[in-house]
């Protein structure tokens, strides 16, 4: 690892920017140019625009501060999002911790699905009733209340750390009044009904985390990945259940890399009151990433 012993105090930002491209670069973090810029936007709170105009200034104790540790951590491969401790996700601000799954871009494939499925039957005022399995930051279901405004929402997850934060969560996108909260694995105890069910579940198998590039392995909770010997054991769970809990609905769940036929599998075979069989799509990355499927009485 580069020499991180860096004194930034009295620096510009211009020489600032320039030891920390240099210094990701050595690292073969991807973009250093725009990690660096990234890192002092962080430590000194100032915009792109600002950083520009200011390029001259120095930085002050409080900022050369923060840009040392946030650096420290990012060349240990900390994901920047954990080092500002937020996340955006489909135009809104998550508070992440150690405790939750950092969301990621792909995951808005899942939050769109569901709102074409929406608006195809019967438009987005609907008073609709939504769970969300494994909520972690609790970003589904909470882009999903403030997307449909007259829709509830319950959330669950095995970790109460998570949710609390996904309460944290609610209360700052304005959808506290929407959403509750249980501590289950799964379904357990959930009894319904509801017209949705979302889940972005642990899907990796067991013995490939430790394979995972270090900023997930390292940092996102291994509850939040580890889905046991095939990846495929949260699946079979929800799937036993899912039919009863949305009677008459949609089940979407986010699924990891080649798993979409075995999941739609799952689905066909153990959801009685399925209305067809289930279909897929894909993320802005061209990879299979969601798998849905209806439900009727």
């Amino acid at each position: 690892m580069p020499d991180v012993q860096h004194d930034f105090a009295g620096q510009s930002i211009s020489a600032a920017r320039r030891y920390l491209q240099s210094t990701l670069a050595a690292a073969v973090l991807e973009d250093p140019h725009r990690e660096a810029r990234l890192l002092i936007e962080y430590a000194t709170g100032l915009s792109p625009e600002q950083l520009l105009r200011d390029d001259d200034r120095s930085l002050s104790p409080s900022e050369a501060l923060l840009i040392a540790e946030a650096v420290r951590r990012r060349l240990a491969y900390e994901p920047l999002s954990r080092i500002k401790g937020q996340r955006d996700f489909y135009g809104r601000t998550f508070v992440i911790t150690a405790a939750v799954l950092d969301p990621r871009p792909e995951t808005e494939t899942l939050i769109d699905l569901v709102l074409q499925w929406v608006d195809a039957t019967g438009g987005r005022q609907r008073p609709l009733s939504i769970c969300d399995i494994g909520t972690g930051s609790g970003c589904i279901l909470i882009t999903l209340l403030a997307e449909l405004p007259n829709a509830s929402g319950l959330a669950t997850d095995i970790s109460s750390d998570a949710l609390d934060i996904a309460r944290i969560n609610v209360e700052r996108n304005g959808v506290a009044a929407r959403a509750s909260f249980t501590q289950a694995r799964t379904l357990d105890g959930i009894a319904g009904p509801f017209d949705i069910l979302v889940s972005n579940p642990p899907y990796i198998p067991s013995a490939e985390i430790a394979d995972l590039a270090p900023g997930v392995r390292e940092y996102d909770p291994r509850l939040a990945l580890d889905g046991g010997p095939d990846g495929l054991a949260i699946f079979r769970d929800i799937a036993a259940w899912a039919g009863s809990v949305v009677p008459a609905g949609l089940i979407a769940l986010e699924v990891g890399a080649g798993q979409a036929d075995t999941v739609a599998g799952i689905l066909t075979n153990s959801v009685e009151n399925r209305a067809g069989l289930p279909w897929t799509e894909v993320d802005l990355g061209g990879h299979t990433r969601t798998v849905a499927m209806l439900t009727q009485r």
